[in-house]
């Protein structure tokens, strides 16, 4: 696994142990996550340190800076594709060394990928909508297609286009914390949509795409998967919901123009919206344990 020391990483390797799997984190600071997942399970720096004697039958690409942070200047570009691309394109280079391959990658990526969409525009976006030519929908094609290649080694390949997680860990806290204060309101117009997912629904979602890649027809199915809840809101509303749920106020819209002035392109992730749908998710029988964001929240707060 990459990205095992990340909020959705720990949970999976936690649900992984439980039934029963080992696994291997590869990782920047190997010693640092030695010290948090404890001696059951194997980190390293370097994917040679795993033996090339024991198989690895599955691998789980989480790894990815941030892409809300620093501007999107040449530099962070240039950073953000070699967290993405360039470490996926080691991973299947690894992959090639291997003399018993692994069987499956599920890979991580964005909704990112469809780009933009009018607040206007009512369509919802399914596996088969097309990118755009956008810096945050380029990143998304060159990571899947890094991920793809590894195809070429006989490994069947899951892209996983995550949309907002909303768990302990990640983006949530941050959102919420304007609304734990009293001053929670509208981001913009609020009429973006906000395509969300709890993180535990991607854990089971991962196992289920996980054991349909394992039935004899897997050939046919999807090589990419939308892990959005089917219940997606406006920013308003989502943000309205958060308040009803912790009983706090809801009153002070935030312009979007600071925005704009701080993130510069970047603010489009925050202040456009996509309404994306889990279709092959759907489609294939899975389940979602909270389908609507009320009862995502209320779990998790």
């Amino acid at each position: 696994m990459t990205g095992g020391t990340g909020f959705i990483g720990r949970l999976l390797i936690e649900a992984l142990r439980a039934d029963g799997h080992s696994v291997s984190v590869w990782t920047r600071n190997a010693t640092a996550a030695a010290q948090v997942f404890g001696a059951g399970v194997r980190c390293v720096g370097r994917l040679e340190e795993i033996p090339p004697a024991r198989p690895v039958d599955v691998i789980v690409n989480l790894a990815g800076a941030p892409v809300i942070g620093p501007r999107w200047t040449t530099h962070r570009r240039t950073e953000l594709l070699a967290s993405r691309e360039g470490l996926t394109q080691a991973l299947v280079e690894w992959i090639g060394t291997r003399a018993v391959k692994p069987w499956l990658m599920l890979s991580g990526s964005a909704i990112g990928y469809y780009g933009v969409q009018s607040q206007d525009d009512a369509a919802e976006l399914t596996e088969s909508s097309p990118p755009q030519d956008i810096f945050m929908s380029r990143l998304c094609q060159r990571w899947e297609a890094a991920a793809h290649a590894a195809a070429q080694h006989g490994v069947r390949v899951a892209c996983l286009r995550f949309g907002l997680v909303l768990g302990h860990g990640g983006a949530l806290p941050k959102l919420l914390a304007p609304i734990r204060l009293g001053v929670g309101g509208r981001l913009g117009t609020g009429r973006q949509c906000t395509s969300w997912i709890h993180v535990n629904d991607i854990v089971r979602g991962m196992a289920h795409v996980w054991r349909i890649a394992a039935q004899p027809d897997a050939a046919s199915n999807p090589q990419a998967y939308n892990f959005t809840a089917p219940g997606h809101l406006s920013q308003e509303a989502f943000a309205r919901t958060a308040a009803q749920v912790l009983r706090r106020p809801f009153w002070m819209p935030t312009p979007a123009w600071p925005v704009r002035l701080a993130l510069g392109e970047q603010a489009d992730v925050l202040l456009e919206g996509q309404r994306v749908v889990p279709s092959h998710l759907e489609r294939t029988g899975f389940r979602f344990r909270f389908p609507d964001a009320a009862s995502a929240l209320r779990d998790l707060c």
